[in-house]
């Protein structure tokens, strides 16, 4: 288990304010009760950072035919819908809420291409609202694989999850499985697939990214 490198800022000001509070209560020599809660206060803080910055490392078993999960979570939406930022079609749509206990790294569903990306600054409705995949922050990222196909991918920002990152850009050759970006603090991310795209998951189910297979395209 390795720690992100995303969350080396945030360890570093958790680090700084438990020094403080802990430097805080040994000079003002505070009652006993309230060092304890200053010491367990510092250890929840410590272990949430850890906990929402954590990167295991994932065995990946690449197949060109299937469409890797792009992020641990839980599947929220499975439907038909019309795509007009890229496809200007419909396409099928499955989403995946990642909650702030989920691991937040964001992976490539399938081999190919960066054939277009835009970042879009937007709102902070919250993940599961309707309007979150249109209106709010995000960027959309769409993948051609070997044989012509195409996925669009797409980060989102909740009310919590105020940070998006992305490692590739149009042009970029990526791997199957391989980490192309990080929400931090969980959020939402959308797959728009072909319509005769065979999905393997159900809405409700938990998932996780890089091992899942959403399906087959």
């Amino acid at each position: 288990m390795k720690f992100h490198k995303e969350g080396y800022v945030s360890l570093f000001l958790v680090l700084l304010i438990i020094v403080i509070l802990q430097g805080l209560v040994a000079y003002f020599g505070a009652a006993e009760w309230f060092r304890w809660f200053i010491h367990i206060l510092s250890a929840f803080l410590l272990i949430t950072i850890l906990q929402f910055f954590r990167s295991p490392s994932r065995d990946i078993q690449r197949d060109e035919k299937t469409i890797l999960c792009p992020a641990d979570g839980k599947v929220v939406v499975i439907e038909e819908t019309q795509e007009n930022e890229y496809f200007k079609d419909k396409r099928l749509q499955v989403s995946i809420f990642m909650s702030p206990t989920n691991v937040h790294v964001n992976r490539n569903p399938i081999s190919g291409v960066v054939n277009y990306f835009k970042y879009h600054p937007g709102k902070y409705l919250v993940a599961w609202h309707p309007k979150s995949s249109t209106d709010n922050e995000r960027t959309s990222i769409v993948l051609k694989d070997a044989q012509g196909k195409e996925v669009l991918m797409r980060q989102i920002a909740g009310a919590m999850a105020r940070r998006i990152v992305w490692y590739i850009k149009e042009g970029d050759r990526v791997e199957q499985g391989e980490e192309f970006g990080f929400i931090k603090f969980g959020s939402r991310v959308d797959l728009f697939l072909p319509l005769d795209s065979q999905i393997n998951v159900n809405i409700g189910q938990k998932v996780i990214g890089g091992k899942t297979i959403i399906g087959k395209i």
